[in-house]
């Protein structure tokens, strides 16, 4: 979120929690990037706060729901106030349920694909809209071309992310296999280790598609442990997921830190990686 935007937000957040009940005295902001994440206290709530024009919070807040009512890992809505999106000045807040991080050993690759197929169980049985993955791919293939965007991205590599993505999005598509409702980006950071088990957050991202999409964002050995991959198919997203990030990374509005240097790393990884594939580029 833009700097001038942050302490805007804050308030936002607090006033919201403080009209409905809950005390927010005080903030911790837990993290800042096209959203907002904070932890609203002595109330112990998390909220997230967006602007409005770039917000989905409505279909979170109900996906979320229904998730949690299948039984699936993922985090909580808050309890003590009615389960919606609010909007203040400017801004959208949802309200989850805080989990305090326990820290024990780092989760292992077994259970993080156990807690991803049970995820992936619930979503096949939910019949929601969800934009296809390759409606990513498209934003990201207007991205390298839009030069005006990404003013820093070198010809060649301009040329090599575009190739990548057009051809990875075809070979892909042309597979024709099973497709459904996938969280969209369940990467480690969108994954809470809790006292109630591992819980997904950051539902905002679910589209459409195969679940080696999905589990081309988890460390590769979990794909290890997750029944039924196709590993040639979950090594072509793996590519196509990261041509994917590192075009956003090129974004000059792109506010990651230190996103420039992981972009021309992950640029030598898409080079290496397409050195060894076996499929046509043409």
């Amino acid at each position: 979120m833009q700097a001038s935007e942050v302490q805007r937000a804050v308030a936002a957040a607090m006033s919201t929690a403080s009209a409905l009940g809950l005390a927010a005295d005080d903030v911790v902001v837990l993290h800042d990037s096209n959203k907002l994440t904070l932890r609203l206290l002595p109330c112990d709530v998390l909220a997230r706060v967006a602007p409005v024009a770039d917000q989905v919070a409505e279909f979170e807040v109900e996906l979320a729901q229904r998730l949690a009512e299948a039984g699936c890992p993922v985090a909580a809505l808050e309890p003590r106030v009615e389960p919606r999106a609010y909007e203040r000045d400017g801004f959208v807040i949802t309200l989850w349920t805080y989990y305090e991080p326990v820290s024990l050993r780092e989760v292992s690759s077994a259970d993080y694909a156990h807690a991803l197929e049970r995820l992936h169980t619930g979503m096949r049985e939910l019949d929601v809209p969800a934009p296809h993955f390759t409606d990513r791919v498209a934003q990201a293939q207007r991205l390298v071309a839009d030069r005006d965007r990404t003013p820093a991205l070198a010809d060649a590599d301009r040329e090599l992310l575009g190739d990548t993505l057009r051809n990875l999005r075809r070979v892909i598509g042309e597979r024709g296999g099973a497709e459904q409702l996938l969280h969209g980006e369940p990467h480690p950071g969108n994954l809470l280790t809790t006292e109630n088990g591992l819980l997904f957050i950051d539902l905002e991202t679910c589209c459409r598609g195969p679940v080696e999409f999905d589990l081309a964002h988890a460390p590769e050995e979990v794909g290890e442990h997750y029944p039924g991959v196709d590993q040639d198919l979950l090594r072509q997203c793996r590519i196509l997921v990261l041509a994917v990030i590192t075009t956003w990374r090129w974004d000059r509005g792109d506010q990651l830190p230190d996103g420039r240097r992981l972009a021309t790393e992950w640029l030598g990884q898409i080079r290496a990686a397409l050195d060894h594939q076996p499929w046509p580029r043409a």
